[in-house]
């Protein structure tokens, strides 16, 4: 459902609701929020709610520090882990300067002009997301360790997968909040767990992504164990993912998928440092099912972008390289403009590599163009990017790229 600010005052007066949840996040994707209560909500949505960003990741400095949040009503979301009588509400929030013009770092509002641009050019893009993370165990300190909290394998069921009964609590409290899971099960690593989302519209399927996420952290820590979403948190075992699967309206004979990827192929090298911009991302590239090289196939998991085996409106792309640290507002709206670069130029796909790239000898490989092997080199490539530096404002760039 959907709310008016008419609606959402009205939800808060007879909902018993006592604190309502600001919700934003930095410009590497990482929740932040600032509680307020029922008596300053029509503020909010009047002049927004101000706030110091110069201690937020890529928000800048003390010299220009005040900023506002906009609460967007459409965005409300009970909290159902918090007490039935005096209730708590999540709200998405849009940010501004002080004097109205919108903050170029509020990657949500990135968003959602890649989706408006999108919609100009005749097309609409679908997203929906697959995300692994471990389970922990917590020291006698309540604080995480690197003890995976079960041995399992992949697929494999209860009394080895101990994840089960956390996966469950997981997606039943997300469609408390109206967010409905596709699937989950135990992933290959000991530990490892893997929810997917069924496809959304792109800011839909972003929202869905950090509630995933914080939910996830809180069950996790509830049940006294640590949600790690850290790309390759065990040197010897798999990685997490955030696998990304795309489609696009109209596309009845899905010729204009093929120039998307095309599109995400020709870019994905300049795009990869905001896929992936920790050091440990690209300790998982090239293992464990991980991608390395740029290539496409059909159902092939060893490669960059895999055509999944599905009918009608499931037929998708599904991109293998993000991890789950990804800021999910900015991968959505990079592939978007990626998408709308193959659609605009008839971007054509290479031969598919059907072959298991993990198990090919080298000289075979050796026509595959890499991903980007280092932080650093990542880097470059988007520095170095037209395409990159058209679309992605200039400090958001700074903040992945030079700080």
């Amino acid at each position: 459902m959907k709310y008016s600010k008419e609606e959402v005052m009205q939800y808060v007066l007879e909902e018993d609701v006592k604190f309502i949840r600001l919700a934003f996040c930095d410009v590497f994707g990482r929740q932040k929020n600032i509680s307020i209560l029922p008596e300053e909500l029509s503020r909010a949505f009047q002049y927004g709610i101000a706030f110091d960003a110069s201690s937020i990741a890529g928000f800048g400095d003390e010299t220009h520090s005040d900023l506002f949040l906009h609460p967007e009503p459409e965005t409300l979301r009970l909290l159902p882990w918090r007490p039935e009588h005096g209730r708590v509400v999540q709200i998405f929030c849009h940010i501004s300067y002080p004097d109205g013009t919108p903050f170029e770092c509020d990657t949500r509002s990135f968003l959602k002009k890649a989706i408006e641009d999108a919609r100009t050019a005749g097309y609409q893009f679908f997203f929906g997301a697959e995300q692994e993370f471990y389970l922990f165990q917590l020291d006698e300190k309540g604080c995480p360790t690197k003890t995976p909290y079960d041995k399992a394998g992949y697929m494999d069921i209860a009394p080895d997968d101990k994840g089960e009964n956390i996966r469950w609590e997981i997606c039943l409290t997300l469609e408390q909040m109206g967010i409905r899971p596709e699937s989950s099960h135990h992933e290959a690593g000991p530990g490892q767990n893997e929810i997917d989302f069924r496809y959304s519209d792109a800011l839909t399927a972003a929202d869905q992504t950090m509630l995933f996420r914080t939910i996830t952290k809180i069950v996790s820590y509830r049940n006294g164990l640590s949600a790690d979403f850290t790309p390759k948190p065990l040197p010897d075992e798999p990685g997490n993912g955030f696998h990304i699967n795309i489609s696009i309206q109209p596309d009845e004979t899905f010729s204009n998928l093929g120039h998307v990827i095309g599109g995400i192929l020709e870019k994905i090298r300049e795009m990869t440092v905001f896929f992936n911009f920790t050091e440990n991302s690209y300790q998982r590239f090239g293992n464990n099912k991980a991608p390395m090289y740029i290539s496409w196939a059909g159902e092939n998991r060893s490669q960059l972008i895999r055509i999944p085996a599905t009918f009608g409106e499931y037929r998708r792309a599904e991109l293998r390289s993000p991890d789950p640290l990804a800021n999910p507002y900015l991968s959505f709206a990079l592939l978007i403009y990626a998408g709308l670069y193959g659609l605009q130029n008839n971007s054509e796909l290479p031969a598919a590599a059907d072959i298991n790239l993990f198990q090919t000898d080298v000289e075979a490989l050796a026509k595959f163009e890499k991903l980007p092997e280092t932080l650093a080199s990542a880097k470059s490539a988007a520095l170095k990017s037209p395409f990159i530096k058209r679309y992605v404002p200039a400090a958001i760039l700074s903040a992945y790229c030079e700080n």
